[in-house]
């Protein structure tokens, strides 16, 4: 299996959400030689747009013109990465990157996403209590709320939603108590208590079948931090207790990225702030380091 060289796009964005410090999640995983360690180039940072802290009137969403109008330039960035012929590693920022990262492969064609976070992020505006984007991501992506923010560029929905798989969310009890709209039934879920049921590689197997399947031209992998257990990855706005250990992670991205179907992978949510020992850090920037170096070949070395 030969796989593409890999290109670090920083996207520090916190548009999604009304807090601040995930911006400063590039720099600290570079910090930790990331881009070594995965023979990656720096393909540059993106300039994030200031932030208002009043919901928009109209979408009752943070920032959703500034988001609606940024997506489109993540985009341009991942596809300038795309036709180098690379495999694009998105450091964020919060979860509204994903909207920027599949509007890229939505003007290239029809793409899965495998969305592995502790939250389900389907929130609709009138239950998220913050107005946060960072919460209503997923739903955004499928179709689900305002045209501003899920018809950007026309092209609604930018992923469908049985081409979506939700990986091991963990946020039954907030959904409920704030009275989040339920996934879609065509929307493939696999939350916590099914990963574990099952065994997270055949999970983790299940959900690639499901992303493999022939009229998809491949996958995205969305990795938000906070799918880790609250124990070791702390570092993140907002914590539930219980969550994957270093080395389901792991597994769930060797699979993933050994399928050859993935096209590219961001990162969200860690919280370098709320990280005074560097450990969260350290272990998320190793388990990408081991997942990405299993899958390719170092650039410019031989392909497998």
């Amino acid at each position: 299996m030969s796989m593409h060289p890999y290109a670090i796009i920083e996207a520090p964005s916190t548009l999604g959400l009304a807090t601040d410090g995930v911006e400063g999640l590039p720099g600290r995983l570079l910090g930790f030689g990331l881009a070594e360690r995965i023979g990656a180039r720096r393909a540059g940072r993106l300039q994030v747009p200031q932030k208002d802290p009043t919901p928009d009137p109209d979408t009752r969403t943070l920032n959703a013109k500034a988001i609606a109008d940024w997506s489109p330039k993540l985009a341009n960035a991942v596809e300038a990465v795309l036709d180098a012929g690379e495999f694009p590693v998105v450091l964020g920022g919060d979860c509204t990157i994903v909207l920027g990262s599949m509007l890229a492969l939505k003007r290239r064609g029809r793409y899965g996403l495998l969305f592995i976070d502790g939250n389900a992020d389907f929130f609709q505006p009138e239950a998220e209590p913050n107005g946060e984007g960072a919460s209503m991501d997923l739903a955004f992506l499928t179709g689900h709320g305002p045209a501003l923010l899920t018809n950007i560029e026309g092209r609604s929905p930018l992923v469908r939603p049985e081409d979506a798989v939700a990986f091991a969310f963990r946020d039954h009890e907030d959904q409920a108590k704030f009275g989040s709209q339920p996934l879609p039934p065509e929307l493939r879920a696999y939350d916590l208590h099914a990963v574990r049921s099952m065994g997270v590689e055949s999970a983790a197997r299940a959900a690639l079948d499901h992303l493999m399947r022939a009229e998809l031209d491949g996958f995205f992998i969305h990795l938000d931090a906070d799918c880790l257990d609250d124990a070791i990855m702390p570092a993140v706005d907002f914590r539930v207790p219980g969550g994957l250990s270093w080395n389901e992670l792991e597994a769930a991205l060797r699979i993933a990225l050994a399928s050859g179907k993935a096209v590219g992978l961001e990162v969200t949510i860690y919280n370098p702030r709320l990280d005074e020992d560097g450990s969260a850090g350290r272990g998320l920037a190793d388990v990408l380091a081991v997942a990405l170096g299993t899958a390719a070949p170092w650039r410019g070395g031989p392909s497998q």
